[in-house]
């Protein structure tokens, strides 16, 4: 098979030598060329024809933001933005997201080569799920180091229980959804689609501390939903959506009739933190038959297992179909494990969505009259 050639555009003579040496050490993966801005990358672009581009945000003569609305428009190539750990950083990096960016690699401040060998097997990784990610034109849809860690399961937050509590009747219901690579912009579908009057929605990321604080307060700006990064011991309320901060596990928690949001920094689940699996699981031995789960697009199988025991523990499942999603790893191995109900393009999840709840509160009143 040919190797995956990719040109890194970094206005940093470290970063370019960094990424060179790190890329380049992976049998399948070459890196064809390097500029130092996006004039320069232009022309390689059209002559070397690379399947993967990692490009700095800030940079001389002309921004990555605008290089990238440009070539998202004209010629969609998958890409890797590469971010600064900072609040500024965040904000555009997030932009970029929305521009229709694969991912990001967070760029250190201090000890630049150091960092960067640190994690360079999750730089190597989101360079290969790029390579097969499903890129569009611009218009058609709309920690401070990330470290390999060891790829515990959830059972070092919750341990498993096949036997979840005997469920409440109540009218409050929570919607969990998961989402890894690609998730920024599938969650802005789902959430500036939902009314103020839906219920309680958990969220779990994958992403950095800095990053889920400006993405949140984003959220917040579009969504008719008041969203916030989730805070321990908080009663979560309809019309209100928690995001997992990053470096933070988020777990639902019963406290009588209500339901509260805990944060737990116990070890990375499937190597991240937040993990998927562990809301999840929360969500299962919790609330049961009054939630309902989504799994969207993302790199790997957080979330499969989750979703799976909300299943099992009567819940109404979704997941994100392979043609809209990003990255169809996620969804597509909790559909494997058979934890799905319904596979659906993400366009059409909000409806439904909002369907499920006014059928399980109509379903309650006429419960309640008998």
């Amino acid at each position: 098979m040919s190797k995956i050639k990719v040109l890194i555009i970094d206005d940093s003579a470290l970063i370019r030598q960094m990424l060179t040496k790190i890329l380049n050490s992976a049998p399948d993966i070459e890196v064809v060329g390097a500029a130092a801005d996006p004039y320069i990358a232009r022309e390689k672009i059209k002559r070397l024809s690379p399947d993967v581009l990692t490009l700095d945000v800030e940079m001389p003569r002309m921004d990555g933001l605008a290089f990238l609305s440009n070539l998202m428009r004209l010629r969609p190539i998958p890409v890797i933005m590469i971010s600064a750990l900072t609040q500024r950083g965040a904000d555009i990096t997030l932009q970029a997201l929305e521009y229709g960016a694969v991912d990001f690699i967070s760029k250190p401040q201090i000890d630049i080569a150091q960092s960067f060998e640190s994690y360079s097997e999750e730089i190597i990784s989101k360079i290969r799920v790029a390579a097969h990610a499903k890129v569009r034109p611009l218009n058609v849809l709309s920690n401070k180091t990330l470290k390999v860690v060891p790829k515990y399961s959830a059972d070092v937050i919750l341990s498993h229980n096949p036997s979840p509590l005997r469920p409440f009747k109540t009218t409050e219901k929570i919607i969990a959804i998961g989402a890894s690579t690609g998730g920024t912009e599938a969650i802005k579908v789902l959430l500036t689609q939902m009314p103020a009057s839906t219920p309680g929605i958990v969220i779990s990321q994958h992403i950095p501390a800095t990053f889920s604080s400006s993405f949140a307060m984003r959220m917040n700006q579009l969504s008719a939903m008041t969203v916030a990064e989730a805070e321990d011991n908080k009663v979560i309320l309809p019309g209100h959506v928690y995001i997992a901060p990053g470096g933070y596990h988020l777990l639902v928690e019963r406290d009588g009739s209500r339901y509260i949001t805990r944060l737990h920094q116990g070890n990375p689940v499937n190597r991240h933190r937040p993990s998927v699996d562990v809301l999840f699981r929360s969500i299962a031995q919790n609330v049961g038959t009054n939630s309902i789960g989504v799994i969207l697009t993302g790199m790997g199988d957080d979330g499969a297992r989750g979703i799976k025991e909300m299943h099992d523990a009567g819940a109404v499942t979704v997941a994100q179909d392979e043609p809209t999603s990003v990255v169809w790893g996620m969804p597509g191995e909790a559909i494997k494990q058979g934890g799905i109900d319904y596979v659906l393009p993400l366009h059409k999840i909000p409806d439904k969505l909002i369907s499920l709840c006014s059928n399980y509160t109509k379903n309650l009143s006429n419960d309640t009259k008998i």
